[in-house]
């Protein structure tokens, strides 16, 4: 079996994030990487929080914490509300850790070495006010391109143009808010973009006909306006600071690489920090390499993030002359909106994702983000289409037939399952149905594609419940007993079927429903097409429970009460 490294973009330090952040990076990351496990693959999930730069800086300055020490119960926070969405990682790193400051310090000086990097002297923004150089998320103003007037000093959260902070019109420190800027000369380190261009352009075309539609776009079209050389350094207390023995008087003005130049290195150092948690078993560079034909390679980001991961990181990894392992396949998201208007974590508009887990377990919210996953297109999250959703598709579809399988089996046959007679033309038709859905929902998940691959899920729920109607055991028992009982066992086969091949989904409820059944020996990962079309897993005479409610039915009530806690009109 293969080998997969996978990684989400990683979630800034600042704050809970919201639901169009889990559905963007983190939820699909999770779902292929188990269903990856599954079916037998080593996989390796690594993420970490992105915890450097001006947004770490802003957020403890306002909470009147150390930057450090901030920095360190946020990620404890946001671990939290990541283990109540069952997000099986690996590992969960830092970005501030001293496994990522050794490797980011050591690509910079490769990258020196190569003739890669250049210190300029650039004028800068500097606040009199605030008695400090402002980075380019300090400054905001109002972009150029298309007139929004938070835009921050290297993109523009709206339109995703990247800017220099001289591009904004009316700047002002987000700092202190003050509009007295002046332009001054400092001192920085380049990455010579310029020079790796065709490099990278030619990697990209490499790939033109394996990555998503989106990927390849944003890439290309960063291409056809030209790499230019970037400043990768900034004037902050907090970051991984510019080695002394390379750059000694930069490093004595207190210098610390750009965020968006160490970030991506983090995906290495978590891995190398999940190696050092283990180093008898664990090998990180095993990983990371001279692995390029051992190691499939996925990322998974949202859109705003693709140009730093199929662009300036790639540069990165050329420049520095060495194998290090870089992206196989890029999975792009579209933006999750909220009513149509954008979720925004600076004005608390939309879900936040440790508010859902309040309302509602995290299987609740795992199918419906995945199942309308901004894949295509962006798509809109409204409580009218989620209560939709989780009363149809979990609580009627899937939950409705498990509680009336095993309900109405107890209650005739007792608490084992019942034999009944051979199989016949019904479960003969019914498993080449599953074998064919089973297959669907494999290819939409090898493809990573989510939404077909939720509604290949759905359609095999669904395929039970059209048996159940058609043999109608609540009818059959009355004149057929043994024919009552091959129904209901073979429906009993098709919940620990669905128990199986659910779990990437809906993890806690497919342990539930595996767990009804009291097998001593239920090792199974997968469904062979074979087993779907047998239906044999759980013989007759197995003990079963029958579990608590799968999924509730969310009430008009209920609708209403989201919809003014949350808002809920168009934006």
């Amino acid at each position: 079996m293969a080998r997969h490294l996978i990684t989400s973009a990683l979630p800034y330090i600042n704050g809970i994030k919201h639901l169009g952040n889990m559905v963007g990076s983190m939820l699909p990351a999770d779902v292929y990487s188990r269903y990856l496990r599954q079916r037998g693959h080593d996989v390796l999930y690594i993420c970490a929080t992105d915890e450097h730069g001006t947004p770490a800086e802003l957020a403890a300055k306002e909470q009147g914490l150390p930057v450090d020490e901030f920095c360190a119960q946020a990620h404890d926070a946001q671990k939290a509300v990541y283990d109540g969405f069952a997000l099986a990682f690996d590992y969960f790193g830092r970005s501030s850790s001293p496994e990522n400051r050794e490797i980011t310090q050591h690509f910079a000086r490769r990258l020196n070495e190569n003739g890669f990097i250049e210190e300029r002297a650039i004028r800068q923004v500097y606040s009199p006010v605030d008695g400090r150089f402002l980075p380019d998320r300090y400054v905001e103003g109002t972009c150029p391109h298309c007139g929004y007037d938070k835009a921050r000093g290297d993109q523009c959260e709206n339109c995703t143009r990247v800017l220099d902070p001289t591009d904004l019109i009316n700047p002002r420190s987000a700092i202190s808010g003050s509009t007295d800027l002046e332009i001054r000369e400092t001192k920085h380190l380049f990455l010579l973009q310029s020079k790796l261009e065709n490099e990278v352009r030619e990697w990209v075309a490499k790939h033109d006909k394996d990555w998503p539609q989106l990927a390849s776009s944003i890439a290309h079209k960063w291409l056809t306006e030209g790499l230019h050389d970037r400043a990768i350094t900034r004037d902050l207390d907090w970051g991984v600071p510019v080695p002394a023995d390379t750059w000694p008087e930069l490093a004595a003005e207190g210098k610390v690489f750009y965020v968006w130049f160490d970030a991506p290195i983090e995906y290495i150092g978590a891995t190398k920090e999940w190696s050092d948690q283990d180093p008898s078993t664990r090998d990180w560079k095993s990983w990371w390499y001279d692995v390029d034909t051992d190691v499939r390679y996925t990322e998974f980001m949202a859109k705003d993030n693709v140009p730093f991961h199929t662009v300036m990181f790639p540069a990165t990894e050329l420049g520095v002359r060495e194998p290090w392992k870089k992206v196989d396949y890029v999975k792009a998201f579209n933006w999750l909106t909220y009513y149509g208007g954008k979720f925004s974590t600076s004005q608390k508009r939309g879900v936040f994702t440790d508010q859902a887990l309040d309302i509602l377990p995290a299987d609740y919210w795992r199918y419906f983000l995945i199942a309308n996953a901004p894949e295509s297109d962006d798509s809109s999250f409204t409580w009218e289409h989620f209560t939709a959703t989780v009363n149809k598709d979990l609580a009627d579809t899937l939950g409705n037939f498990v509680n009336r399988v095993l309900s109405f089996s107890r209650k005739r046959f007792g608490d084992d399952v019942p034999a009944g007679g051979e199989p016949g033309e019904a479960e003969a038709k019914l498993g080449e149905q599953i074998a064919e859905l089973l297959a669907e929902y494999e290819a939409q998940m090898e493809a990573l594609q989510f939404r077909k691959a939720a509604a290949a899920l759905r359609a095999l729920w669904s395929a039970g419940n059209s048996y159940l109607e058609e043999k109608a055991p609540w009818l059959e028992i009355k004149t057929d007993k043994d024919g009552a009982a091959l129904t209901l066992r073979t429906a009993m086969n098709l919940i620990h079927l669905y128990s199986v091949v659910s779990e990437p989904f809906i993890p806690a409820t497919a342990k539930t429903m595996r767990e009804a059944f009291a097998l001593t020996e239920d090792t199974a990962t997968w469904v062979t097409a074979d087993e779907a079309r047998a239906l044999t897993a759980v013989p007759a005479g197995t003990p079963f429970t029958v579990p608590p409610v799968l999924f509730a039915k969310l009430t008009d009530e209920d609708l209403e009460t989201y919809k003014e806690r949350f808002g809920g009109t168009e934006a």
